[in-house]
């Protein structure tokens, strides 16, 4: 286990109301997602009590329902910090989105009312200019947006929850943020091509675009460099002969 960093926590957190327990979990949840605090980070319970004015029973419960989320990690010597994936269970995660998007995708598509198909251009226009301006966290922000925007008209709502849940894994690691501007554009490009599809209300072609977006994504993430917080499972270590 690589040693843990230290908290960036205490320094994004913001607390508008001190004493109240309930606005805990939501800054905890929000700091994580926004990738403020790295895969490693640790989240430092008694200081976090202190800035909000609790006890540390309101911090723990907030913290168990984030572990649930599978956000947040808690070891008995170690304390608790914000999650950290192995790069296969990055690529787990990636197929787990991919399946729940396909199965999403059709009914989305034919559903989609004018205000659906209006945000998912919307979502788009946001990350061309992420792309126009170089912007890797904005890319990564809108991507997101742009793949819900593109399920949310299905109207499977249990569906949409767990596809969130999937993203909100790998979330902390900001994975958009760390490939490159080329990959970023043929990512893109791929987008731009789904939302054809999904205007022309073409099922089969969008599910077929879907499906390449999702082969270049499994590439991409593949070649993420070591800084980004993934941990080092053991049968990637190699042993000296």
């Amino acid at each position: 286990m690589p040693p843990r960093r230290r908290s960036a926590l205490l320094a994004t957190l913001v607390v508008d109301q001190p004493g109240r327990p309930q606005i805990i979990l939501g800054e905890l949840r929000r700091v994580i997602l926004d990738g403020a605090a790295p895969p490693g980070t640790v989240i430092p319970l008694r200081e976090i009590a202190e800035l909000f004015g609790v006890s540390h029973i309101p911090v723990r419960e907030a913290l168990k329902i984030l572990i649930g989320e599978g956000l947040v990690t808690h070891e008995q010597h170690a304390g608790y910090a914000v999650a950290q994936l192995t790069a296969a269970e990055l690529r787990e995660m990636y197929i787990v989105r991919q399946t729940l998007e396909e199965a999403a995708l059709s009914m989305a598509a034919i559903n989609a009312s004018a205000e659906d198909r209006a945000a998912l251009v919307a979502a788009n226009e946001l990350l061309e200019k992420a792309i126009h301006e170089d912007d890797p966290v904005a890319y990564h922000r809108h991507s997101r947006v742009f793949h819900l925007a593109l399920t949310r008209p299905s109207r499977l709502f249990r569906l949409i929850h767990m596809l969130e849940a999937a993203w909100n894994v790998t979330e902390p690691i900001q994975p958009m943020v760390h490939v490159s501007h080329a990959d970023r554009e043929r990512l893109h490009g791929d987008h731009n091509l789904m939302l054809d599809a999904f205007l022309d209300r073409d099922v089969d072609r969008l599910l077929a675009i879907a499906r390449r977006h999702h082969l270049r994504l499994e590439q991409v993430i593949s070649t993420l460099p070591a800084d980004t917080g993934l941990l080092v499972a053991a049968e990637d270590i190699s042993i000296p002969q």
